[in-house]
């Protein structure tokens, strides 16, 4: 059995497409206008949408108990409402359907590691466009802020429970194998193909 925490070879074996991820996504221009903030936000929510649809709650609930708490197309819905954009546009906005299976609690906890990353991102995202664009946790930057204060404890809470459910080899495999591909389906979805 691997030394390394499972939570540690998750970070490691996402690592090159985490990079690419953002040199694609062009942060300066994603999160320096109004209207290119709330495109994004519009991206983020289709994106969760079809991710959430597919992770299995009573799967998750059973091994990471706040899983509601976590969930992010709720603070997605709460922004872009909060933006004036109206619940019947959101309603409508597309789904992404490449989104990796998640019948197991090893998979569900790799693609919900990509999320959960979103999280902490979201930390040095919050003051960029609180800065630029004037929005904050409490109007337009809900999912930016995350839990707040308690992002970095729900981080921790999230890494001890990857490392339990996914101590033997053949879970770990599966988390790596769902979170690279939620990487990947992210990066599609908001960029377009790689080059």
């Amino acid at each position: 059995m691997s030394s390394v925490r499972p939570i540690h070879t998750l970070r490691e074996a996402t690592w090159p497409l985490h990079v690419r991820l953002e040199r694609r996504l062009d942060v300066a221009a994603r999160f320096g206008s109004l209207p290119a903030y709330r495109e994004h936000l519009r991206g983020m929510w289709g994106f969760c949408a079809g991710i959430e649809s597919r992770l299995p709650a009573e799967v998750l609930s059973g091994v990471l108990p706040d899983y509601g708490r976590r969930r992010k197309l709720p603070p997605l819905t709460r922004d872009l409402l909060a933006l004036e954009e109206c619940q019947e546009a959101i309603g409508r906005l597309p789904v992404c359907g490449q989104v990796p299976a998640a019948d197991d609690p090893a998979s569900a906890l790799g693609c919900l590691y990509v999320l959960e990353g979103a999280s902490l991102g979201g930390q040095v995202l919050l003051p960029v466009v609180r800065e630029r664009i004037g929005v904050d946790a409490d109007r337009g930057a809900e999912f930016l802020a995350a839990y707040g204060t308690e992002t970095p404890a729900m981080w921790q809470r999230f890494g001890a429970v990857v490392d339990e459910a996914c101590a033997g080899g053949e879970a770990r495999e599966r988390a790596v194998d769902a979170a690279q591909a939620t990487f990947a389906a992210l990066e599609h979805w908001l960029c377009g193909p790689a080059a």
